[in-house]
């Protein structure tokens, strides 16, 4: 999962940056408005935390220009301002959801699992596919009820492709999903991340795309 967190306080940020990184996510931070909207028009992400007092754009003006461009990603505010009339506004922008500053880091990934879930259509949060049942929460992997050993970074790649079984995501696609800002990309990384995959999940459960990428294939 990757994702942008928009902060300017370096204290919070840098906490939340590796809470969330410990907890396996990609996490690239923009500490002003401008930034981030800079980010967001040149790459994608799977969600956003956003802050409201910004330099340079606040927040809010970045949630509405985002949502102007017809963009659906999940955004979460992040926020000090507690008012009803603040939280009414953030989510008449389109927020998705709102967590008052300051927050648990455990409360804040669940809430991001549940936003990220109601996109996906999900009513539980374990996704499973063809014996393999995966655990965003617990980050647990399992095939036919036995458990399966991943990296942090097997666990994204895995987790990005059964979010849409028959999707295929290009290896560009996926070492965006795995890799932030600043992060050195071997050339082969992503193929590394799949071989290891299929040694411990099976050959047949991720499928080469030739010339385009990679899926888990579709039970439609």
């Amino acid at each position: 999962m990757r994702i942008l967190l928009v902060e300017d306080d370096d204290m919070i940020g840098e906490a939340v940056r590796l809470g969330l990184r410990k907890q396996g996510m990609t996490v690239d931070w923009a500490r002003d408005g401008a930034a981030a909207r800079a980010a967001l028009g040149a790459e994608s992400f799977d969600l956003m935390l956003l802050d409201l007092g910004l330099p340079k754009l606040d927040g809010l003006q970045v949630l509405r220009w985002l949502r102007n461009t017809g963009s659906t990603m999940p955004v979460l505010i992040l926020t000090a301002r507690d008012s009803v009339e603040a939280r009414i506004q953030g989510l008449d922008a389109g927020a998705d959801d709102y967590i008052l500053k300051p927050f648990d880091l455990d409360e804040l990934a669940a809430r991001m699992r549940a936003v990220l879930r109601r996109q996906a259509g999900r009513a539980e949060n374990l996704i499973e596919h063809e014996g393999i049942t995966l655990d965003p929460a617990s980050h647990a992997v399992t095939r036919d009820g036995a458990p399966i050993r991943l990296s942090h970074r097997e666990f994204a790649l895995l987790h990005a492709l059964l979010e849409h079984p028959g999707h295929v995501l290009s290896r560009a696609q996926l070492e965006e999903r795995l890799y932030g800002w600043g992060e050195e990309i071997e050339s082969n990384a992503v193929e590394v991340h799949i071989h290891n995959l299929r040694k411990k999940l099976g050959n047949e459960v991720i499928q080469n795309v030739r010339g385009v990428g990679y899926r888990v294939r579709s039970m439609a």
